[in-house]
């Protein structure tokens, strides 16, 4: 008999609470580019092939950064 998994991810009882991380994304305004990715690589399981929709929402998050720096 094998010990359970240290890395099994259990979602909370509560479905209605949103991923932190999308929460997160949501903020920055790229959240339909980090879809694209997620999108891709299930369509193709090779993030190699994705590398395109990586690189947009990279170049998002990269400006929200930005944005949020000149503002200080």
């Amino acid at each position: 008999m094998s010990a359970p998994s240290p890395h099994k991810f259990t979602r909370p009882a509560d479905d209605d609470e949103e991923d932190p991380v999308d929460k997160m994304i949501k903020k920055t305004g790229c959240s339909e580019l980090s879809y694209a990715v997620q999108e891709c690589f299930v369509e193709t399981r090779d993030w190699r092939q994705c590398q395109k929709q990586i690189g947009e929402f990279k170049k998002c998050i990269d400006d929200f950064k930005k944005s949020q720096t000149s503002k200080k």
